[in-house]
């Protein structure tokens, strides 16, 4: 069996990465200039943190969140019945074969960072990575 020299292993690749980020910037645009037609949608002020893509490229995962940690679960409804609509702008603004699925889940990147950022001031954690400063030198 052949190995395929250009795998580039578990995680996602270039092109997956690049067309995410190239439908990350048109969901943004979209949804800050308010283009969708749905007033409850519109009232939402959404970041999109991060796309991710299918390896076939036809489901795009949209992470998102509203400015302020504002009523997620109402935000993803909104998005989710809207959803036609933004493939419908994805498609027209990007080249590819074929406009996405689109899914919306709640970005937490900002709950890991908090997380993050706790478990580093953590008095164990503080020693730990003092004693191994020790180490270092």
């Amino acid at each position: 069996m052949a190995k395929n020299i250009h795998s580039s292993g578990p995680g996602p690749s270039q092109r997956q990465l690049r067309v995410g980020e190239l439908i990350r910037r048109v969901l943004s645009d979209v949804l800050n200039r308010a283009e969708v037609h749905d007033p409850e949608l519109n009232r939402f002020s959404i970041t999109v943190g991060e796309v991710r893509v299918s390896p076939d490229l036809k489901i795009a995962t949209a992470h998102v969140m509203p400015l302020g940690g504002g009523d997620v679960k109402a935000a993803i409804e909104a998005l989710a019945r809207n959803k036609g609509e933004l493939r419908h702008r994805i498609a027209k603004e990007l080249a590819l074969k074929y406009a996405p699925d689109l899914r919306f889940r709640p970005d937490e990147t900002f709950d890991r960072l908090d997380e993050t950022r706790r478990l580093f001031s953590d008095e164990t954690v503080q020693r730990d990575i003092r004693a191994g400063e020790d180490d270092e030198d």
